[in-house]
């Protein structure tokens, strides 16, 4: 089943409404968490960021991607000066976010956590927020510990770890366990689209080496199509990863969805040849 719903309330045929997904197995297992993925509708930007563009970083209006944002949390029912964002650079580097750091980046660029993809927080109020248009959104709640945590995986950041990067940091600062901690993977550009070159497959092999994967599982992340050529699944290797890291199968749920394919829905920066909006991913603790 799908984990990824956009919730009925969001869909009223308003234009000025974000429609927004839910993941909807924590929706009723963890209402003390508040998680899930933006859509490209329901918000005020121009082509070709129509219309829910909330990154800051791609030449919209930055006016337009801070009522964006707004509208986001309106939605959400949360205040606007919960939502902590940062300037991602497509590497492992993850933050402990305090209430000092809250409400960072939600305005203007140079008010952002810097140089980090992935964010922790045990405080209640802050919302964890990171950017994508076809990276993978990592999202990971201990409910022992009450913990949020969410990360950026891009082909870099993927090959770099950040899934074990953010659940080392969770366990050696929170006392998370790792069997305790629940995993999703979000909404992110699918096998069907990804093409990449021999320079992204030699390091995928390399990790997928390192990590002794069974030809099986190999052929279920890289496809050779020739020529150099292959199909790049990073949705389920970064299930592996976090497999990997100590964390349940049971306890994680994968998106079928492709930003790229889903096109009608989601901002995609291959899709869209680099000129297109960002999506949101969220995390935070409600109580």
């Amino acid at each position: 089943m799908e984990p990824f719903v956009v919730k009925s309330e969001t869909i009223t045929g308003r234009e000025d409404r974000p429609v927004l997904l839910h993941i909807e197995p924590w929706s009723g297992k963890f209402p003390e968490v508040t998680a899930g993925f933006s859509s490209r509708w329901g918000g005020v930007s121009r082509a070709p960021f129509h219309s829910l563009n909330c990154g800051l970083h791609v030449n919209d209006d930055p006016k337009d991607v801070v009522i964006n944002r707004e509208r986001i949390a309106d939605v959400l029912g949360l205040p606007f000066d919960a939502f902590t964002y940062a300037e991602q650079v497509h590497g492992k580097d993850v933050a402990i976010v305090s209430l000092n750091e809250q409400g960072s980046g939600r305005v203007a660029r140079e008010t952002a956590l810097q140089a980090k993809d992935g964010f922790i927080t045990q405080e209640k109020g802050i919302v964890l927020c990171a950017q994508f248009a076809d990276c993978v959104p990592l999202f990971f709640y201990d409910p022992v510990k009450r913990v949020v945590a969410l990360a950026h995986a891009g082909w870099k950041g993927t090959v770099l770890n950040i899934s074990m990067a953010t659940i080392s940091l969770m366990t050696h600062t929170f006392g998370s366990q790792p069997s305790d901690i629940y995993a999703v993977v979000g909404p992110s550009i699918g096998a069907c689209c990804y093409e990449v070159d021999e320079t992204v497959a030699s390091r995928v092999k390399q990790v997928l080496d390192e990590m002794q994967s069974s030809q099986e599982e190999k052929a279920a992340i890289l496809t050779d199509k020739g020529n150099s050529k292959y199909m790049l699944n990073l949705q389920v290797m970064n299930r592996k990863l976090i497999e990997q890291a100590g964390i349940l199968s049971s306890h994680i749920e994968v998106t079928q969805l492709c930003t790229s394919c889903r096109n009608d829905l989601f901002f995609s920066h291959r899709k869209e040849e680099g000129s297109t909006g960002r999506m949101i991913a969220w995390i935070g603790l409600l109580a």
